[in-house]
């Protein structure tokens, strides 16, 4: 059960309704090292009979993404098993959601509501591994009032043969607000064996640096800053190997963005809402995106958002 050759320090996180298959690609491309789809409820996947012939239909991804990680959520330790034999053979990794924080989630006893049920977990972990030889990751977040269940979670995890655990350093009742701890990211690395992904508040190449210099983790998960910004990744790794990296250019942000239209065109899921904001995030910071977002608020259709993109690269100096 080991865990693939990743071929860089830095992932991509999941995000439910930002990283679609088509980001998710052009993530890869530009340097991710593993990128993991948005978490999925296993009893929809148990539920759709078809979905061991046709799961591309119901979780989206491409063989491109290699290696990949589909991310499960539930407790239900039938169910569980269950699912985890379905997705099994068509991903690298398979990756559990203990940090959703959502309380439509959690109301679920799932996600960030079992770092309070160490016993319910421990029978999940153990479940998973058993039922797979692939192997099974955690994301996890620090505990739900307070920063204080988190290493028992992962001693937990260790022990049932979890291979690799991501951190985002905030509490439950923090969500996405006020600052990641990373000294907890530091604290869980002198607790376990098994590697640690840092997650949180890295929106540079020099917050990657850091991350990894205090808090000695092994990788580090990017998340909406990547995706705002897709060569985030590839100026990672150059500032992690040669301390420089160099901007990416108007020009080159909007010619990607024309390459994820194409990738986008195979995934019929993707709406037109995701689209648009993806338009928003790779032309953010050009000169004349201000008015160039004011017009995408209106557009009616993918055709309509090639049209502007090529007007837009065309004014580009």
């Amino acid at each position: 059960m080991a865990l693939p050759i990743f071929n860089s320090r830095v992932f991509f996180a999941p995000m439910a309704g930002v990283s679609d298959p088509a980001l998710r690609l052009i993530c890869k491309e530009l340097g991710a090292g593993l990128v993991v789809t948005p978490f999925t409820n296993i009893h929809a996947i148990v539920a759709r009979k078809e979905i061991d012939k046709e799961i591309k239909k119901f979780i989206e991804f491409s063989p491109k993404e290699k290696p990949i990680a589909v991310q499960l959520f539930g407790s239900d330790i039938e169910q569980l098993t269950r699912a985890v034999h379905i997705v099994e053979k068509h991903f690298d990794i398979i990756d559990y959601n203990m940090g959703c924080p959502s309380p439509t989630v959690t109301e679920q006893m799932a996600c960030s509501a079992l770092l309070q049920e160490p016993e319910l977990t421990r029978k999940i972990f153990r479940a998973m591994v058993n039922a797979t030889t692939k192997p099974v990751t955690l994301k996890m977040r620090s505990g739900i009032d307070k920063p204080d269940c988190f290493k028992l979670i992962a001693r937990i995890a260790e022990e049932e043969g979890i291979t690799m655990v991501t951190f985002h350093p905030r509490t439950v009742k923090q969500g996405y607000a006020g600052n990641a701890n990373w000294s907890l990211i530091k604290e869980l690395k002198e607790q376990v064996s098994i590697p640690v992904v840092g997650n949180g508040d890295i929106r540079t190449p020099e917050d990657a640096q850091r991350m990894f210099d205090e808090t000695g983790c092994d990788y580090v998960m990017v998340g909406r800053a990547a995706a705002q910004n897709p060569f985030l990744f590839t100026q990672m790794n150059e500032f992690l190997e040669t301390g420089t990296y160099k901007e990416t250019s108007c020009r080159e942000r909007i010619t990607m963005f024309f390459k994820y239209l194409k990738y986008a065109e195979e995934y019929p899921t993707i709406k037109l809402s995701n689209i648009r904001m993806h338009a928003m995030n790779f032309s953010k910071g050009c000169k004349g995106s201000k008015r160039l977002r004011g017009k995408l608020l209106t557009v009616q259709s993918v055709e309509d958002i090639k049209k502007l993109f090529n007007e837009f690269y065309d004014s580009l100096e």
